[in-house]
This record gives C-alpha cells, sequence and structure tokens, in this order.
C-alpha cells in the first residue's frame, strides 16, 4: 500500500483503472465482500459532491452499452 501512495494523482488513477477490474473480479465471488465495498463507493461518491441522480443515468447509459447486456 506505501508504493501505491508514492505515485501522484494521475499514476493512482491508473492504477485504480488498471487494477480495478482484476481485483474486482476476484472480489466478487466472495457473496460477502460487496456489501463490504458499496459503503466505501459510496463514500467516494458523497466525498465528491456528484450528484447521485447523474451518476445513476451515467451508469445506465454506461449499461445500455455494456458487452453482454443482451443487445447482440
Amino acid at each position: 500500500m506505501s508504493a501505491v501512495s508514492t505515485l501522484s494523482a494521475d499514476e493512482k488513477k491508473e492504477f485504480i483503472l488498471r487494477a480495478l477490474p482484476e481485483l474486482g473480479t476476484e472480489a466478487i465471488k466472495d457473496p460477502g465482500f460487496l456489501p463490504r465495498l458499496l459503503p466505501v463507493i459510496l463514500g467516494l461518491i458523497r466525498e465528491s459532491d456528484i450528484d447521485l441522480g447523474q451518476l445513476l443515468q451515467l451508469a445506465n447509459m454506461l449499461g445500455a452499452t455494456a458487452p453482454g447486456n443482451g443487445q447482440d
């Protein structure tokens, strides 16, 4: 964790984007993990002052274009 802390803000963002998909795929296999992760994500959203309604709209739009959503 300390190695990640020394990264610049842009490097941290890139690390998150690269690491999260792989780490998330493994972690989601544990049914007890998502309830622990959700408060962390919601806390980040609250701290950023992002409007949750707008975020949900964006998620819906992105979900409509995501692979495997049945629109093949």
